[in-house]
């Protein structure tokens, strides 16, 4: 028996009834077709001077700090460090639009973010040198631990920022993402329910065009990763992820949104990656370095530098002041990073359970008694 043979037959509609509406009008959720731009543009009157300076101070200072960062792995004081060199504008433009009672959720690339936000540049780097723990505590500073499985700290981002909601608190939730990112569930996950609950969290990734050795081409097919935001019922911004007043703007009202109530929102950064993945990859073998020095020609510490000079906000003295206070930051990250830190072994059975199992106690004692017979010896 066929559908047109079943009772009824008649009444049956291959599509919906005339009543049947969006829920969401998608058109004021498009992302514009060509990522937001600030510098260059009249737009850049409407910034205070001091913010685009300390803007400028900022991104000196994040580039030194990946460089001193790339410095301390080919010492073998750092295991890997993914180093944020061509994406400075977005980490520091993300640490800046949030206030201090909102929460970062950082990706394992992010440790510029993070100490933007105020976190002590040896605490940032603690995790990458294969020291104990995050290295720092995220309630004190409001960063999350650093994450190295890809996207996992989204959906985490959006229980927090939910939370705080159905508590009252003031609170926004910055979650931080590669292109990779947006290929996991994860990610997929956190934007529905974002949506769906109207939580006050942002999304920002950073499309720095490739997620290790893999091509956005061949991650996705949608227009931009701004438009997969429509349909989870959110907007979509497409920004010029070099551009740090642009982006500054962009997740500024991302996050105002947020806070008034207004849901979530999904920026896409478009940058580039101008290192390697980490320092154990070999970039050579899937781009060219045609491309990489294209992207150099449209480096974010260039662009800014050369428009606060031609309007006068920029001389001389303040690119000089900026690079020494940047040099003062890398040696006493060097020096800092070249003492050995200190390590208890005990540690091991520390901060796993708020009581630990017999299992671990025994294991405690067994391993007490064994550095204790050392001591002896």
């Amino acid at each position: 028996m066929t559908v047109q043979e079943l009772p009824g037959a008649a009444s049956y509609r291959p599509t919906p009834p005339p009543a049947w509406k969006p829920r969401t009008d998608p058109a004021p959720l498009l992302p514009d077709p060509e990522p937001y731009r600030v510098l260059g543009t009249d737009a850049v009157d409407g910034f205070a001077p001091e913010l685009l300076r300390r803007l400028y101070a900022e991104l000196v200072r994040g580039r030194r700090y990946n460089a001193q960062a790339m410095a301390l792995t080919k010492q073998g004081r750092l295991a890997v460090y993914p180093s944020s060199t061509g994406q400075e504008a977005c980490e520091v433009a993300a640490a800046l639009a949030l206030e201090d009672r909102d929460w970062l959720f950082p990706s394992y690339r992010d440790t510029l973010a993070a100490v933007a936000r105020g976190l002590d540049p040896v605490q940032a780097l603690t995790l990458l040198r294969g020291d104990w723990h995050t290295g720092y505590d995220p309630r004190e500073h409001r960063v999350a631990p650093l994450s190295t499985p890809l996207a996992t700290q989204l959906p985490h981002a959006v229980g927090l920022a939910h939370a705080a909601r159905l508590k009252g608190d003031d609170v926004v939730a910055l979650a931080m993402v590669g292109d990779g990112g947006t290929s996991e569930g994860d990610f997929h996950e956190a934007l529905n329910f974002a949506a769906v609950w109207q939580a006050p969290v942002v999304f920002l990734v950073q499309n720095n065009g490739f997620a290790i050795s893999v091509p956005l081409a061949k991650q996705t097919a949608a227009p931009s990763l701004a438009h997969k935001a429509v349909g989870y019922g959110m907007p979509g911004r497409l920004v010029d992820g070099n551009d740090a007043p642009a982006v500054h703007q962009v997740l500024s009202e991302a996050v105002a949104r947020a806070r008034r109530g207004g849901g979530p929102t999904l920026v896409e950064a478009v940058t580039y990656r101008i290192d390697a993945h980490t320092n154990a990859d070999d970039a050579t073998r899937y781009r060219g370095d045609g491309e990489v020095e294209a992207w150099r020609n449209h480096d974010p510490i260039r662009l800014l530098e050369h428009e606060l000079t031609e309007r006068g906000l920029l001389d001389e003295d303040g690119v000089r002041r900026a690079g020494e206070d940047a040099e003062t930051m890398a040696a006493r990250l060097r020096e800092r990073m070249n003492a050995d830190a200190p390590l208890d072994p005990m540690d091991l059975f520390a901060h796993v359970y708020a009581e630990q199992t017999a299992q671990l106690r025994e294991q405690a004692a067994q391993l007490r008694a064994e550095l204790d017979a050392e001591g002896d010896a």
